[in-house]
């Protein structure tokens, strides 16, 4: 028996009991979560290395049956590029000033709660809040997705100022534009083009916290059209992604063509490579 619980049963209120116990197996449940997700992933990479699952089974004491067992079931190992426990996901609010009240865009909305659904899929436990109208948020927190451009947030402005390939700038006619620097290429959204169509860029990255204890999910659009195309990235090819960048920093940008009556995707792309950010600090500090 641990000491953590030793120390719960000898807890003599009723009510503060019951407060802990809910509390431990909520963080439990999570910590089983986690684990699963972690013992399906070694799995996994084992048998991508070429090792069978008998292989397997036999260097860790196991039978080939629990073997396969593990590599099949559980949480997907994908589901850690969202965060791992549980995940808060943070959407702007906007001031309406000519009705003098706050609202959020529709599209935020879908954006958000598309996230929040997709990482429960991945047995994530998931919470929601926005960005103030001020662009106050706390960005000093473990497992935050924040869909937010840096035109509506100091805070999220300097948070994607730290990203070594890609920067946001507004070009001389007025628009935002997301430059990267590797290349020298310019991206813009069809909304600003002349003549103007339905096509949209987003953000992806992953970028350090402002207290440099970690990180978080930044995603943004030029307009929120390429936020929702973001999304609709991730819930159709999370394995891939994960795949090349794991938890590690990193920032891309995707191409968005949207249906302009419901602003829906209808495809989403990469526009560059899934640049990551220790390589790219790396090469330029050689």
């Amino acid at each position: 028996m641990s000491d953590e619980l030793q120390r719960i049963m000898a807890i003599d209120d009723p009510y503060r009991l019951l407060r802990e116990v809910t509390t431990r197996l909520a963080d439990a449940q999570q910590e089983v979560t986690e684990l699963a997700r972690l013992r399906r992933r070694v799995v996994q990479d084992l048998h991508a290395q070429g090792l069978s699952y008998a292989q397997i089974a036999e260097k860790a004491g196991l039978s080939r049956g629990r073997i396969h067992q593990i590599r099949h079931t559980g949480p997907a190992p994908e589901g850690a590029f969202l965060g791992r426990g549980s995940v808060v996901v943070a959407t702007p609010l906007r001031r309406d000033d000519e009705h003098g009240r706050t609202v959020v865009a529709m599209d935020d909305v879908s954006s958000g709660k598309r996230l929040e659904d997709l990482a429960r899929t991945y047995g994530l436990e998931v919470a929601s809040e926005h960005v103030s109208v001020g662009g106050e948020i706390d960005l000093n927190r473990d497992g935050l997705v924040v869909v937010c451009g840096p035109r509506m947030s100091q805070e999220m402005w300097d948070t994607y100022a730290q990203d070594p390939v890609l920067s946001w700038e507004r070009a001389e006619d007025g628009p935002w534009t997301v430059a990267d620097r590797r290349t020298g290429t310019v991206y813009r959204s069809g909304q600003d083009s002349d003549p103007a169509r339905p096509y949209d860029v987003g953000y992806l990255g992953r970028l350090p916290r402002p207290d440099g204890n970690g990180s978080l999910l930044a995603i943004a659009g030029i307009h929120t059209q390429g936020s929702l195309g973001v999304v609709h990235l991730l819930a159709n090819d999370l394995n891939t992604l994960w795949g090349q960048v794991g938890d590690r920093r990193f920032s891309t940008l995707v191409g968005v063509e949207y249906d302009p009556e419901t602003s829906e995707p209808k495809s989403a792309e990469l526009l560059c490579p899934l640049y990551r950010h220790d390589e790219e600090v790396t090469e330029a500090a050689g």
